[in-house]
């Protein structure tokens, strides 16, 4: 009777912490209350509290944390030695006389740099080049941003930074062969219904028999990149699956990799000034980030110390059968939206969280269904991720406009890869 009175106290404080969230609540400030909330009502004892809660779980996601900066740090360097930029406008220069050709390859090139790359730097360098060059392909506004957006979430599915984050929940899910044929697939599921995207607008999108303007094409001036560079976005992943490689060895050489093949390491000062701007940039994009995962492991050791308080409520609310929970899912999926109770950098931790301590379903299948509506709803459609808002605000498209083109796509989106996740993993 006691833990069922504990149980309906915490899921009160869980839902609690939700509409806080989606209320635009602070979230790092969040998990560090629900984590201190779930210890006290708990019952969790003060020593075990000190050491398992609020010490141990911080000190040890600290090698996730070492792969974060050096994903962050890969993705700087990327667009600061300008091979982000040279492989987006050497596609436009291939394509630009087949101009519905020319815009899904755009979106496939944007996807393949972000395989690597990660956070708002990155993506307004990108964006700045290839949004005016959708849009004077004959793109809507609300077309041309959902489709370049919805291409930058699609490889978070295999993007390391992300995936790292979310281990924190389900450490027994590895970055390796096993996940990475199912963050493919999805990544190539999500591009699909870009490309549907794309082809159900084809009419506005008009015949170009020149190549773009220097202000569409937003040309910089810097020296070209060799071609052998434009591999290297997704050299990181192709070390991991073909030779077995850890994530930081695999970052450092892609970044020595770009760095020589870019000619930036033929002087020392030349090397030194790069290499210190990309690191103060890179951790600069990723400060706060680091800050409110650390809490976020303090929440999820308080909710795996309480698994058993609420145990026999989740028994009953919660399906067994992971084809139940994937469909669920998918119908919800549009709860990820405004931080909301499935998006995983959210109020959806708790959900993350509580799935993960339950122990109902294998744990390759339970990541799955927790990351995919944060992907392709909260991080692919979503008004509150950092650079979907930057580019809303960057292009002058009204917000609701973006929400009702790129939502139904993302939902789509979401719903193929939670059923490919229950037949995959189970």
């Amino acid at each position: 009777m006691a833990n069922t009175i504990i149980g309906i106290l915490l899921i009160f404080t869980f839902i609690g912490f939700i509409v806080f969230v989606m209320r635009g609540g602070n979230i790092m400030l969040g998990f560090l209350v629900m984590a201190i909330l779930w210890t006290v009502i708990g019952g969790i004892p003060y020593k075990v509290a000190i050491n398992d809660i609020f010490s141990q779980p911080a000190l040890d996601y600290g090698s996730t944390i070492m792969v974060i900066v050096f994903g962050s740090w890969f993705g700087r360097v990327l667009v600061d030695t300008g091979i982000a930029g040279e492989i987006s406008e050497q596609t436009v220069k291939i394509s630009y006389k087949r101009p519905i050709l020319a815009t899904i390859l755009i979106c496939f090139v944007t996807s393949f740099i972000f395989t690597s790359s990660y956070g708002v730097g990155a993506v307004i360098a990108i964006a700045v080049i290839l949004l005016p060059i959708l849009q004077s392909l004959g793109l809507s506004k609300n077309v041309a941003v959902v489709a370049f957006v919805m291409s930058i979430g699609a490889p978070m599915y295999v993007n390391i930074v992300i995936i790292k984050q979310l281990q924190l929940f389900f450490p027994k899910v590895v970055y390796g062969p096993k996940y990475l044929v199912y963050g493919f697939t999805a990544m190539a599921v999500q591009m699909l219904v870009v490309v549907l995207l794309v082809l159900l607008h084809a009419k506005s999108i008009h015949k170009n028999e020149e190549a773009p303007t220097q202000e569409a094409a937003a040309e910089v001036d810097r020296p070209r990149i060799p071609k052998i560079a434009y591999v290297l976005p997704i050299f990181p992943v192709f070390m991991n699956l073909a030779f077995k490689w850890q994530p930081i060895p695999a970052l450092m050489i892609s970044i020595f990799l770009v760095l020589l093949i870019t000619g930036h390491l033929k002087s020392y000062s030349g090397a030194l000034k790069i290499i210190n701007d990309t690191i103060q940039k890179a951790v600069s994009d990723i400060s706060g980030l680091i800050v409110m995962l650390l809490f976020l492991t303090m929440f999820s050791a308080a909710a795996v110390k309480n698994t058993a308080r609420f145990s026999n409520i989740l028994q009953a609310i919660v399906p067994h059968s992971p084809m139940v929970l994937a469909i669920a899912f998918g119908i919800l999926a549009p709860l990820a939206l405004f931080r909301g109770p499935l998006m995983v950098w959210g109020a959806g931790s708790a959900t993350a969280a509580v799935l993960a301590a339950t122990g109902f379903f294998n744990q390759y299948f339970a990541f799955a269904a927790i990351l995919v509506p944060g992907v392709s709803i909260a991080i692919s459609t979503c008004i509150t991720q950092s650079w979907n808002l930057w580019v809303v605000e960057h292009v002058k498209l009204d917000v609701k406009k973006f929400l009702m083109t790129g939502v139904p796509y993302g939902w789509l989106a979401s719903i193929i890869n939670l059923l490919l996740a229950a037949v995959m993993f189970n």
